[in-house]
């Protein structure tokens, strides 16, 4: 591996079952991409991980948790909630839900930032996530950290730490499933209904 350059995510072939990834195999991908941040920022020092509401937060917390029994250490861990800064924003309805952005006592001047979400698609969701936290301060680095990056990019953002590197056919997504919200932790292939994109 040449300097400066990360490890390619790894490659998972197309599969005929919905569930690319149970949960053994994505906690084993969490491990090796918690493993990835430490060695990228070289330790924990001034480190804070910022998962986007409502997946990446929960990966962030379980990224949290391998690296503070890694380090031991207490990593400072934030949301961020993006409804207000998306370009979208007329389309996920009249009144739309917004959460709160939820930033560590520490704060995030000055800090190395990692910015936590599931499947990195377009680019348009870290998009208003930067947007949403330069608005808190100024950190000294911002990376951004996904379980799933597939084709699709619309905008020139790219994945520093990836866990699987998929691609999906035409009617297919890809969906981190998460214990809080789906009572299961995996990454499935779900074909699209006409009409429900």
């Amino acid at each position: 591996m040449r300097p400066g350059h990360p490890p390619s995510p790894t490659q998972v072939p197309m599969q005929p079952s919905p569930e690319v990834l149970d949960e053994a195999a994505v906690r084993r991908t969490l491990s090796r991409m918690a493993r990835e941040i430490i060695e990228r920022v070289g330790g924990h020092e001034g480190l804070v991980l910022m998962g986007i509401r409502r997946r990446g937060d929960k990966l962030a917390a379980l990224l949290k948790a391998d690296i503070d029994q890694a380090e031991g250490c207490d990593l400072p861990l934030g949301v961020l909630d993006i409804t207000l800064y998306r370009d979208d924003i007329g389309a996920v309805g009249t009144i739309p839900e917004v959460g709160e952005t939820e930033i560590p006592v520490t704060g995030i001047e000055g800090r190395t930032v990692v910015i936590v979400d599931d499947v990195l698609y377009t680019g348009r969701t870290v998009r208003a996530a930067l947007d949403e936290l330069m608005d808190w301060g100024r950190p000294s680095r911002i990376l951004l950290c996904v379980l799933v990056e597939r084709d699709g990019r619309e905008l020139p953002i790219q994945a520093d730490v990836a866990g699987a590197s998929l691609q999906a056919l035409e009617g297919e997504r890809l969906e981190v499933r998460v214990p809080e919200l789906d009572g299961r932790l995996a990454v499935e292939r779900i074909t699209i209904e006409e009409g429900t994109a």
